[in-house]
């Protein structure tokens, strides 16, 4: 039996914005996510939703993701909120374990998004190794920015990641 794609679905159109996870969500399909997230902070989009509750399992690059946008609508004036919706037993324990319900309003519910059919899916993630280290990177190392007991936690994911990639951190 074949495991299902993840697949993003938005309503950019929501107030708040709402995301839905469906799948797993990780390095190998989180950019088009960096990209969503990018596109409605640059429009001024201060009210942002990700529902977890179709969400399988997230890993480090996603939840860094998330922390990013949290973080750059923290720095909105005035700030924007975050919002993780549905999150289970396993997603919720990892939130609490990198600090994002310190930076994020945790909810019980799945966003009410109206009929589906409103909702989008995302392109397919279709960016190169060097962009996928560079994302990954950043993403940890908003991890770190959001609480810094991640930076022992990830030391060794930078580490290698910099390497692979033949990245140069005197360039960070």
């Amino acid at each position: 039996m074949s495991e299902q794609a993840p697949v993003f679905l938005v309503n950019p159109y929501t107030d708040p914005v709402v995301i839905r996870v469906n799948g797993r969500a990780n390095y190998l399909n989180s950019a088009p996510m960096r990209e969503f997230f990018a596109m409605m902070i640059g429009q001024g989009r201060r009210n942002l939703t990700v529902d977890f509750s179709n969400c399988l399992s997230a890993d480090s690059t996603f939840l860094g993701i998330v922390a990013g946008a949290a973080l750059d609508l923290l720095d909105m004036d005035p700030p924007g909120e975050m919002h993780l919706n549905a999150l289970g037993p396993r997603n919720m324990e990892l939130i609490r374990n990198l600090g994002l319900h310190r930076i994020a309003i945790i909810g019980n519910e799945a966003p009410d998004v109206g009929d589906d059919g409103h909702m989008q899916e995302l392109s397919p993630d279709r960016i190169d190794k060097d962009d996928r280290v560079r994302m990954i990177i950043d993403a940890h190392k908003k991890l770190i920015k959001c609480d810094e007991t991640n930076a022992e936690r990830f030391q060794d994911v930078l580490t290698f990641m910099r390497k692979r990639g033949g990245w140069d951190p005197s360039n960070e």
